[in-house]
């Protein structure tokens, strides 16, 4: 596994969460389309750390970017900056300026393989029995049931 982590960029842990859903499990190349025609804010910080894992793998690693699958990425809340804005007769309101810590972790792709769903032998061989038909009763009308409850 192989890490890139950007820390106290100024955006949310939640809209950076947002975009980072869209990328997670996906190829790198996917990822980086993905990212590119994002409209989000977070989505040119993600970038960047994706970019810095893909570096961090080829430099140290020895890994093939192209051959990398987006393994997990999360946000954690960093520090939030607290700042004032003066209102009207004295008073203030506070703005919460949210930070987060954004982490990108690729691992090697794993070849595509051919999954097939091997039945056991045993239900194969095993005819299914038919079932015994139940008894119908003849169906009265709502009218003979009242009928014959009142009677």
């Amino acid at each position: 596994m192989v890490r890139a982590e950007a820390r106290w960029v100024r955006t949310s842990a939640r809209k950076a969460r947002l975009v980072l859903d869209h990328i997670r499990g996906r190829s790198v190349p996917e990822a980086r389309t993905i990212l590119a025609f994002t409209p989000r804010a977070a989505a040119a910080e993600i970038d960047k750390v994706l970019r810095s894992a893909v570096a961090n793998a080829e430099a140290n690693h020895g890994l093939d970017g192209d051959q990398l699958v987006v393994a997990s990425a999360y946000a954690d809340e960093g520090p939030t900056l607290k700042r004032w804005r003066p209102r009207a007769r004295g008073r203030v309101n506070r703005i919460k300026k949210r930070t987060c810590h954004i982490t990108v972790l690729l691992a090697p792709a794993e070849p595509a393989v051919e999954r097939r769903r091997a039945r056991p032998a045993a239900q194969e061989a095993v005819p299914e029995s038919p079932q015994p038909e139940a008894e119908e009763k003849p169906k009265r009308s709502r009218r003979k049931q009242k009928e014959g409850a009142a009677a």
